[in-house]
């Protein structure tokens, strides 16, 4: 049994490969996940083919027998009619042209993106002919009929919706869900594969049938035409193996594997120091001093001291009761947008100021507060808040880490420094907090002192026109009232008039303005006067004739109004 297992495998039969690249650029393999055993295409007629070769899509269409007796001719013309409808719009092109449905339309859609690593092999003569693939595309039945059908009908619905005039509307409650960050890429992705296989126009192409000599040519560039014969058989393993994987492909950076925001420490070490501690601080979120200078004396740079630190974080980094987080301009780059939202970068970086700020001046923060303050939608401000904070039991953002004092006490120049920073920017953020705030205001009284009759004109005319009441009551109760007054009397009433004319008019002459509803303004206000003289002169007229008791007078007199 030993013996056995230290013999070589018997070689039955050397077999050699070739690689054929005259249809590299053209071959595609069409499959039909429907197609079943009993039934196929290889001996069915097209009746058209039409292809995308940019977003490398396919669609045939394959004739039906309709004089088979296993074809339903009832059942297509109602699918036929279904689908164009009687009268066709002009310029519409029919799904079937003969009023029946003759043909079976096909789709294609690809189930792969990448296919380098997928190939078509011919075997014939004891030899391997490969050929590299352009893509892959699986081609299922398509029902458009059915769509038009659908959009037909939705239109015919929409135009008896729109003759109906005596629909009663109801009032609607829409919600709008909240989607993730990758869903709406997922979806952004979509709309834009969907728009970008719209745009292009579908090419008409000939089909050629499989025993037709144009196919049979097709069908030889499958095979190698230039053999030369292969000398990797009679190599070493050593040659082979560096022959099949050169020294640039095994050396391959691991930076080249990583995604885009993952650092290797080998190429953290080449970076230089300002931007060694932009991604330490990113990645870190927020850490204490001893902590960035421990990660470099363990992992990055041994030989740095914490002096050269001191001085070199403050460009990159802001501290924080002590600890130290990234800059909000390294973490919201310009001319970019947010993931949920997409707020623009410069929002975000106010933003994010305005919070760290804050945090300098308070232990916790409300989500609600920031929200008001700074006018960012919900996802944005806790993702702002989740750089720095966290959600405590009380339902408060509290700072990640605890204040360090120890870092305060040994370097007051770097804290007094940054407290520079935030009082020149106090005054700002203050004001802003000053106009977001709700301000008091005194709530109107739903009784107005003034009619509508003195809510159009300028603000002198109403003032004088109730000034000058005396003048319609005298004069409607000497016509209707048949009083008389002395002279004194309309000599008194003429003064004041004239004082109150001339105060009210001195100063707003030169800034009297004419708007659009001056006259109607003037009129009702005309009309008022004229209706109190009118009340005036027939109560007295009614106390002359009849002597009424004042109380009942009133009353009857607000009944009839």
């Amino acid at each position: 049994m030993a013996c056995f297992d230290d013999d070589e495998d018997t070689i039955l039969e050397e077999i050699p490969v070739f690689l054929s690249k005259n249809l590299q650029d053209n071959l595609y393999i069409f499959q039909y996940p429907t197609k079943s055993q009993t039934y196929n295409f290889e001996n069915v007629s097209v009746s058209n083919c039409c292809i995308k070769p940019i977003n490398q899509e396919v669609k045939v269409d394959f004739s039906l027998d309709t004089e088979s007796r296993f074809y339903d001719q009832f059942k297509g013309e109602q699918l036929a009619l279904a689908a164009d409808g009687k009268n066709q719009a002009k310029g519409e092109r029919p799904s079937f042209k003969r009023g029946i449905m003759d043909k079976q339309a096909f789709l294609s859609s690809r189930p792969l993106d990448d296919v380098t690593k997928y190939v078509v092999g011919v075997y014939a003569d004891k030899e391997i002919h490969l050929s590299p693939l352009t893509g892959i595309v699986q081609l299922r039945p398509s029902f458009s009929y059915f769509d038009k059908e659908d959009k037909r009908n939705k239109a015919e619905q929409k135009a008896l919706n729109e003759e109906d005039d005596d629909e009663e509307l109801q009032q609607v409650t829409v919600k709008f869900a909240r989607t993730s960050a990758k869903k709406a890429k997922e979806r952004q992705g979509f709309h834009n594969l969907m728009k970008k296989s719209d745009e292009e126009p579908w090419c008409e192409t000939y089909w050629h049938p499989r025993s037709s000599s144009t196919s049979e040519l097709e069908r030889q560039k499958l095979f190698t035409t230039n053999r030369q014969s292969s000398l990797a058989f009679a190599l070493d393993p050593k040659a082979y193996l560096k022959k099949l994987l050169p020294n640039e492909v095994r050396n391959q950076s691991i930076d080249a594997v990583l995604p885009a925001r993952v650092f290797s420490k080998v190429r953290l070490k080449s970076l230089p120091l300002l931007e060694q501690l932009k991604i330490i601080l990113k990645d870190g979120r927020m850490l204490s001093f001893d902590e960035i200078l421990k990660i470099f004396q363990d992992s990055v740079d041994p030989k740095v001291t914490s002096e050269k630190l001191v001085k070199t974080l403050p460009q990159v980094g802001i501290p924080i009761h002590g600890n130290w987080v990234p800059q909000s301009e390294d973490l919201y780059p310009s001319d970019t947008f947010s993931n949920v939202n997409g707020v623009k970068s410069e929002l975000m970086v106010r933003a994010r100021d305005y919070v760290l700020f804050r945090f300098s001046r308070a232990n916790f923060l409300d989500r609600q507060k920031i929200i008001f303050d700074t006018q960012l939608p919900p996802e944005e401000a806790t993702e702002i808040l989740k750089s720095v904070a966290y959600l405590n039991s009380d339902k408060k953002w509290q700072l990640l880490l605890p204040p360090d004092t120890q870092f305060e006490q040994r370097y007051p120049v770097v804290v007094q420094r940054q407290d520079l920073v935030w009082r020149a920017s106090e005054q700002a953020y203050n004001e802003m907090d000053y106009e977001k705030s709700p301000k008091r205001t005194r709530k109107r009284s739903q009784r107005d002192s003034k009619s509508y009759a003195a809510a159009c004109p300028d603000l002198p005319s109403p003032v004088v026109g109730k000034s000058a009441k005396p003048i319609p009551m005298m004069i409607l109760g000497v016509l209707i009232g048949r009083k008389s007054y002395s002279w004194i009397r309309y000599a008194c009433v003429f003064t004041i008039v004239l004082g109150v004319v001339l105060f009210m008019y001195k100063e707003s002459k030169a800034n009297a303005t004419l708007t659009a509803d001056a006259g109607l303004g003037e009129l009702l206000l005309f009309l008022s006067l004229s209706m109190d003289g009118l009340t005036r002169a027939v109560q007295e007229r009614m106390r002359s004739s009849s002597a009424p008791i004042g109380l009942r007078m009133m009353l009857f007199m607000n009944c009839f109004l």
